[in-house]
């Protein structure tokens, strides 16, 4: 099976990881598709995420890196995937990742959604705090893959 796991990644995460490495495990293939959100000002450019994504996923074999932009029901038909994937930390997550999956329902009913709860010591990590406690000089060897903090540290110092 092929899972379609899209987000902006902006930065990617250990808990982004754990998700593909999951998803891997369970389908088989993981498409990683990092959106290219014009009305959104990205921390890093579309180039360099794709690059942090590949280099976090090396050690993994099932997972493709691409881009994409407008709807995640037509990347998921235009890449043949069979699902798409969205990892939940805490209720709030629920509630709008659903709301996403029953728009998405709505516009392609042949494709699920599939919930995976993130690892519980993942559960505190997104993208923003990253950032903020980069901005601010804080640790972030336990967030972020080292490909990622090395960028993060070169963007805030």
């Amino acid at each position: 099976m092929r899972a379609l796991y899209p987000g902006s990644f902006d930065p990617l995460t250990f808990g982004h990881l754990d998700l593909i490495e999951r998803g891997c495990s369970l389908f088989g293939e993981v498409i990683v598709a990092v959106l290219e959100n014009p009305s959104k000002s990205a921390t890093f450019p579309l180039s360099q995420r794709l690059d942090q994504i590949k280099a976090a996923t090396k050690h993994l074999n099932g997972v493709e890196v691409i881009s994409f932009d407008g709807l995640t029901v037509n990347c998921a038909h235009q890449t043949k995937a069979d699902l798409i994937l969205r990892g939940l930390r805490a209720m709030s997550d629920f509630e709008y990742e659903l709301q996403i999956a029953h728009t998405n329902r709505t516009l392609a009913a042949d494709f699920e959604t599939v919930f995976l709860a993130t690892a519980a010591h993942h559960s505190f990590l997104s993208s923003s705090v990253v950032k903020e406690v980069a901005r601010f000089g804080g640790k972030i060897d336990h967030m972020v893959p080292e490909e990622v903090a090395e960028d993060l540290r070169t963007l805030f110092n």
